[in-house]
């Protein structure tokens, strides 16, 4: 009989293994109002039009064979001026790879770090791919502490805390999926120096860094100037290009202690041949040509950020910490534990008796993301009045 790995039949992906519910309910003729994924064209948001253009004359210019595994130079050329610009960050063409999404990028450092056994520090609650790829190479992710009541933000003496002799790096998310916080340029730096301390790497994945509604985004390699760092970005959010699948992971390594972790995942992108070739011609156009767009879309779900955040805080028996950046609340809900035994059961019940989906918060951390749900804040407000009505309803 054929079996399958026990690496692949253990994998949990919560955001989506939701919708597999949601579609039984759809055969019976109801409709669904997702509230699950981070998607924004799904919605009234779409890709800016000279972005669309690009990639179309990339087409008919004849942009269409392989390209080099690490990512076209023009594109790499771009993303390093962009970080100059937008962070202060010197880095080079020889330092970035493209991949096909970020989802990508994460899978292809986490195949060249990870052995057997290793252990990864990773926020808790966390975007699910870390623990999900850690687990699948065998390697061991050991969640630190974020406090709620400090908006989310990393409990640095927990981080510390959390290190062992097998501890290969510590993961930051900022601004952060599921919580929406903002991380400060103090609790940046204080990681650094427990990094710099212990001599591990810091991957910061910023794919969220220029959604954000107070303040100013502060990118880790900007403060962090004495230890080794991954970051992790894309075009998905930002630039409005989610079924494009296009992302970048650059090696801030002044001292070249990532050469070898570099070269092992340039091995992983050969075997894949390549990215998109006219999607990379057309995320030049994205970070060189206009970006109007984003002050607009900013604009739009501040509007909606605030609306869902005064909405929920004025439901009885729930509370949310207000979203810095990136477009998710992360409510707590009283009842579970007494009247639904857990967030899966609250979330999968009110699926079924309003026809809203949203997804359970221990599918991001089961210590501290427990007991919470994660929602968009991407639908117009008319939408989100109508998800928030039913959930008032339900609540009461």
């Amino acid at each position: 009989m054929l079996t399958v790995s026990k690496r692949a039949r253990d994998i949990r992906y919560a955001i989506r293994d939701v919708v597999v519910f949601a579609k039984e309910i759809e055969k019976k003729g109801k409709e669904i109002l997702y509230l699950n994924i981070g998607d924004p064209v799904k919605y009234d948001f779409d890709t800016p039009e000279h972005i669309k253009n690009a990639l179309i004359k990339a087409v008919r210019d004849g942009s269409n064979s392989y390209s080099a595994s690490e990512g076209v130079l023009e594109l790499r050329e771009a993303i390093c001026r962009k970080e100059k610009k937008d962070s202060d960050i010197d880095i080079y063409s020889n330092k970035v790879m493209v991949t096909n999404g970020i989802s990508e990028g994460l899978q292809m450092l986490l195949g060249a770090l990870i052995e057997k056994g290793d252990e990864l520090l990773v926020p808790d609650p966390t975007y699910p791919p870390y623990t999900a790829y850690m687990k699948f190479f065998g390697g061991k992710p050991v969640t630190y502490k974020t406090v709620e009541e400090d908006g989310w933000q990393p409990d640095v003496n927990n981080i510390r805390s959390k290190i062992t002799d097998k501890t290969k790096g510590i993961v930051i998310i900022n601004p952060n999926n599921p919580t929406g916080a903002m991380y400060d340029r103090k609790v940046l730096r204080e990681i650094g120096d427990v990094a710099a301390e212990h001599e591990l790497i810091i991957i910061s994945d910023e794919i969220y860094d220029k959604i954000v509604y107070e303040g100013s985004f502060t990118s880790t390699s900007s403060v962090v100037k004495d230890v080794p760092i991954v970051g992790l970005n894309g075009f998905s959010k930002v630039y409005l290009m989610t079924g494009w699948r296009l992302g970048y992971v650059y090696f801030n390594d002044p001292e070249d202690e990532l050469n070898e972790l570099q070269e092992s995942m340039k091995k992983e992108a050969r075997i894949r041949l390549c990215p998109n070739t006219p999607v990379q011609n057309a995320a030049v156009a994205a970070l060189d040509g206009p970006q109007g767009h984003i002050k607009e879309t900013v604009g739009k779900l501040r509007l909606r950020r605030d609306y869902v955040f005064k909405r929920i805080n004025e439901i009885e028996g729930v509370s949310c910490t207000k979203p810095e950046g990136a477009f998710y609340c992360f409510p707590k809900v009283d009842a579970i534990g007494s009247k639904w035994k857990n967030d899966k059961e609250f979330v999968l019940d009110f699926l079924e008796k309003e026809n809203v989906l949203l997804v359970h918060g221990s599918g991001f951390g089961t210590t501290y993301g427990a007991g919470h749900f994660r929602g968009v804040f991407l639908p117009p407000i008319d939408m989100l009045e109508v998800a928030f009505d039913r959930l008032e309803r339900f609540l009461s």
